[in-house]
């Protein structure tokens, strides 16, 4: 029996606007609102790269999402229809030595069910 392939991941070229302050919400919970500030202006100037889904999980030390919730089943959905997704906005917390998902954490979860070595695309400071 043939091994069904992956979804091809689509990506937006940029990161959706709305996601800007929806991680400055989720960083404000972590650090001062001058630091959130600062932040997220240095992830709107960060160039978009890319890491596999299994390492931007690692990093995190987050637990995963399942299929279950919905926004991961949404994400899901939007993978399998071809949809393009929007860059996930990523901190680099090196005083705890972990990488905060600023926003995108039911992306990744949706996309590392699928394939786990699949190149999530990001902005990371």
């Amino acid at each position: 029996m043939a091994k069904l392939e992956p979804p091809q991941i689509k990506w937006l070229p940029s990161v959706e606007e709305h996601d800007y302050p929806a991680a400055a919400s989720y960083l404000s919970l972590h650090y001062p609102e001058a630091q959130v500030k600062d932040i997220v202006k240095r992830l709107r100037k960060a160039p978009v790269t890319e890491f596999k889904a299994k390492d931007v999980f690692r990093a995190s030390g987050l637990s995963l999402l399942g299929i279950s919730n919905s926004h991961v089943a949404k994400d899901t959905k939007k993978i399998h229809k071809g949809k393009p997704l929007s860059p996930l906005l990523l901190v680099r917390d090196t005083q705890n030595g972990k990488v905060i998902i600023a926003d995108g954490y039911h992306r990744m979860c949706a996309i590392y069910k699928l394939n786990e070595d699949a190149l999530i695309r990001c902005q990371i400071v």
